[in-house]
């Protein structure tokens, strides 16, 4: 079987949380993650776009840098980024094989009981393909959780957390106390861990288990003065920052809404921790990298043919909802047509609830993921929230993109991640 066709029929084997698996596969590979120094960043919201900005910075500070991220939006080499660049498919190919056969013998010697799961999988290939780069310090996001998450074997400079709020219930516990728990299982003894804008609730765990581990706690906003406006809904972000290392005066920041100036003074607060632990970071870096910074699908605006403006945001829970219906309505002018679908286990109606008073009409399809929800449901939940809204049901991502354009010249698409890499896919992004 080709290499990376084994990969993905690894995702048969679903979620399955422990780090034995990974701890083995690892070990037979010779430990490639003990060969770059890290920075481990867990978070329900926020994570990915942390992890993007503070691999940036380190590029334009000199260093070979990586980032390990996921899910991807349309190709799987988008999850290894090494240097600014996703990894070359005959790399990935060269390394996944050694990935495939680590497992294959760990089978056959009895030390995996059963087949990883595709994250599984896939972390190893990370550390791997990382250890082949010869990268100097990589951004290593969580993928769920983090306690008991695969990445969660790394021997981190610095971590962060950057918001608790409910998604993966199921998975994480259904008070943000225990997801707090969840998440607070990357703070390591004596390493520095940076925390976002968290409630009482979750700090209060994140403290305890931090104060447990001797873990220096940097609250991002501590000490911080910051000021923020928002130029255009087309434009970027600028804000003034000073911390108690460092007066950066107006920084300029390339992804929009409010929520990412949060998320810059989280990454920018990790990066003077790495700086004072040896991973140098001079201060001109981080006004550079956070203008440079790049994170597809997350208030994504795409200017297509005819004058269309296209907005792709994940939004995929209610939190991530409510940052992109706070910024649909500061953009001004019409209101957009929602193209939306989300996964089977998401709090929809949380959701719908922010997401609609901020559209002129929904149409509901189904990504192409095996876990996609039913648009019939979803939109009987969004008519009980928007009874007067017009809503339809479209039974592909690309007949609902075509009809919303029928409708307006101004789309948004939110909901899942899938669906937005189906949407890119479509557009040719």
């Amino acid at each position: 079987m080709d290499e990376l066709a084994y990969l993905f029929s690894l995702e048969q084997f679903g979620i399955k949380f422990g780090l034995d698996n990974i701890r083995a596969i690892l070990a037979r590979l010779g430990h490639p993650e003990r060969m770059f120094r890290s920075a481990h960043i867990a978070g329900t919201n926020g994570k990915g776009s942390v992890t993007a900005m503070v691999d940036t910075v380190l590029r334009c500070a000199g260093h070979r840098s990586a980032r390990y991220t996921s899910p991807h939006l349309v190709d799987l080499s988008e999850r290894f980024v090494v240097d600014g660049v996703a990894v070359d498919a005959s790399a990935m190919r060269a390394a996944a094989r050694d990935v495939r056969d680590a497992i294959e013998a760990l089978r056959a010697d009895g030390t995996l009981q059963a087949a990883p799961t595709f994250f599984e999988a896939t972390t190893a290939l990370a550390f791997e393909l990382f250890r082949r780069a010869d990268v100097e310090v990589a951004v290593i996001e969580v993928g769920l959780g983090g306690r008991l998450d695969s990445t969660n074997v790394i021997e981190p400079v610095v971590t962060a957390i950057t918001s608790i709020d409910f998604d993966h219930q199921q998975y994480l516990g259904s008070t943000l106390a225990a997801i707090a728990a969840e998440k607070a299982g990357i703070i390591k003894p004596d390493v520095p861990v940076v925390v976002g804008d968290l409630g009482r609730e979750a700090m209060a765990v994140i403290e305890a288990i931090a104060r447990e581990r001797h873990a220096p706690i940097v609250r991002s906003r501590e000490g911080v003065s910051a000021g923020s406006s928002i130029r255009g809904h087309a434009s970027t972000n600028a804000f003034d920052l000073r911390t108690p290392a460092h007066d950066y005066g107006t920084l300029t920041l390339s992804l929009r809404g409010e929520h990412q100036v949060a998320n810059a003074i989280v990454a920018v607060r990790l990066l003077e921790e790495l700086d004072r632990r040896g991973v140098r970071v001079p201060a001109d870096a981080v006004p550079e990298g956070l203008a440079r910074v790049s994170w597809p699908g997350r208030l994504d605006h795409r200017s297509l043919p005819g004058g269309r403006e296209l907005i792709l945001d994940a939004a995929h829970n209610p939190a991530g909802a409510a940052a992109l219906a706070s910024y649909l309505t500061n953009m001004g002018g019409e209101r957009p047509v929602l193209v939306f679908g989300a996964m089977r286990d998401k709090d929809v109606h949380g959701m719908l609830d922010v997401l609609l008073p901020t559209v002129n009409r929904m149409l509901v399809t189904r990504a192409s993921n095996s876990r996609s929800a039913d648009p019939e449901a979803l939109a009987a939940e969004a008519r009980a929230i928007a009874p007067s809204l017009n809503i339809e049901v479209v039974a592909s991502p690309a007949d609902a993109l075509t009809a919303a354009w029928s409708y307006s010249s101004r789309v948004v698409v939110a909901g899942s991640i899938f669906l937005l890499g189906d949407v890119f896919k479509e557009i040719g992004a």
